[in-house]
Parts: C-alpha cells; structure tokens; sequence
C-alpha cells in the first residue's frame, strides 16, 4: 500500500466538488419532509458502497452490458436535469408510494443524488490517474461529510429559515442544471465524434 496525501487530497476534492452535498441540502430537506426521517447512516454506507464497488467494477460493468461510459454520463445528465427542474419550477416529478417510503429515505439519496453518474464517471477518471487506495481513502473521507451533513441537515435548515431554503433551492436548481448541460454537451459531442 502506497498512500500519498497529495492523491487523497485532490481525489477527495474533485470527489466532494461533484458529490456536492452541501448543495444538495435543499433536497435533503426536501425529502425529509416527504418521508420523516432521513436514515443518514444507511444512506451514506449504501453511497460508500456503491462508489468503492464501482471503482472496482465499474468499467467492466458497463463493457459487460454494451454501455461506454460516455453513455452513462449522457443518462445521468438526464436525471440531474429533471432534479434540477423539481428545485426551479417547485414541482414534483419523483414521487413516492406509501410503502416506498422508507426505500425513499436511502435511495434517492445514496443513488442517484450523492453515489450518482457524476461521481461515478469521476471515479473512472480518477482511478486512470490515482492509486486504487489512494481514491478509497478519499470515498472514504467523502462518506464522512455525507454522514455529517445529513445528520446535521435539520440544524442547517433551522439557520437558513425557509426563505433561505427556498432561495438555495432555485439557486442550486440552475447551478445543477448548468452541470446537467455540461455533462451532457461533453458527452455527447464523444459520443457522436
């Protein structure tokens, strides 16, 4: 094992930059209030999981099934898209049934909001460039600041009130669309090159 701090760090940024869980807030509470409670241990294993298991597999996964991984960015773009359009418009397109509902509290968030396509196409990137260990440390760290900010979610929410929320809300919507069209755009233009 070969641990190199300067790796972890810029792995751990990157990852954070496009997790973006600080920008997610809004959503978190959005779904908080739809379903109760929020399970931020769970939620933050599962995410930890899906993107240390992606790391190892991922490439093959998506060779394994026909799908480049231009392609599986394209798909996230779309979901980032539609997310982005429920914060702005203050519409609901995802809607849970009553007995989905403690599948909700996890899934929405551990897939596809924090272990989405966007971090997950960055973990193909990464592993290219970084030590495999190197990159575990940084998810790692990553699931960390996941657990704490849905923990502290609700404190959060009490400091910025609800206009605040509301204003948040429609300013992280445009700014995740502007990464739905970025994603998008890029990979498109591969996929069609």
């Amino acid at each position: 094992m070969d641990f190199n701090f300067k790796e972890i760090f810029t792995a751990f940024m990157v990852l954070f930059a496009v997790i973006d869980i600080v920008g997610n807030i809004p959503i978190i509470i959005d779904l908080r209030k739809k379903v109760g409670h929020i399970q931020s241990e769970k939620a933050a294993v599962i995410a930890g999981f899906i993107m240390i298991l992606f790391l190892f597999v991922g490439q093959r996964l998506l060779n394994l099934i026909g799908i480049d991984v231009h392609s599986f960015a394209v798909a996230g773009s779309f979901i980032l898209f539609f997310l982005a359009l429920e914060m702005i418009l203050g519409i609901t397109l995802y809607k849970d049934d009553e007995e989905e509902a403690i599948s909700a509290t996890v899934f929405p968030l551990a897939f596809p909001l924090i272990a989405g396509p966007g971090s997950l196409t960055t973990l193909l990137s990464l592993r290219a460039e970084f030590k495999l260990e190197n990159i575990i440390v940084a998810v790692l760290l990553n699931v960390v600041v996941i657990y704490f900010v849905l923990k502290t979610s609700t404190k959060i929410e009490k400091v910025i009130g609800p206009n605040g929320i509301q204003i948040i809300r429609k300013i992280f919507g445009v700014v995740l669309l502007a990464i739905a069209v970025k994603l998008f755009a890029t990979n498109i233009k591969m996929l069609l090159s």
